[in-house]
């Protein structure tokens, strides 16, 4: 019998995508088998998403940020061309 916590860290591993081809066929089954198992999943990957999506929407305000502070600052023009000669040398 699987006990919460490792079911936790088994469903965390099959969400990553970080099982062997032979867990990931047992795990599915196992999601087949156990109403309850399949909820805790549905659960755990809706949590996975909304961290990805808070995480992707702070990174963005914070590139907007820096982009606004280095990039729009007159003072900053002789950085932002040595930026774009480096991308330009790549």
């Amino acid at each position: 019998m699987m006990t919460l916590k490792n079911s936790t860290k088994l469903i965390e591993k099959y969400i990553e995508g970080s099982l062997k081809p032979s867990d990931k066929v047992l795990f599915e089954a196992k999601l087949i088998l156990s109403p309850t198992l399949f909820e805790q999943y549905i659960s755990q990957k809706k949590a996975f998403e909304m961290v990805k999506f808070y995480h992707r929407k702070k990174l963005k305000e914070e590139l907007e940020t820096l982009h606004k502070t280095i990039f729009s600052d007159p003072e900053k023009t002789r950085f932002k061309l040595k930026i774009h000669e480096i991308f330009n040398i790549l």
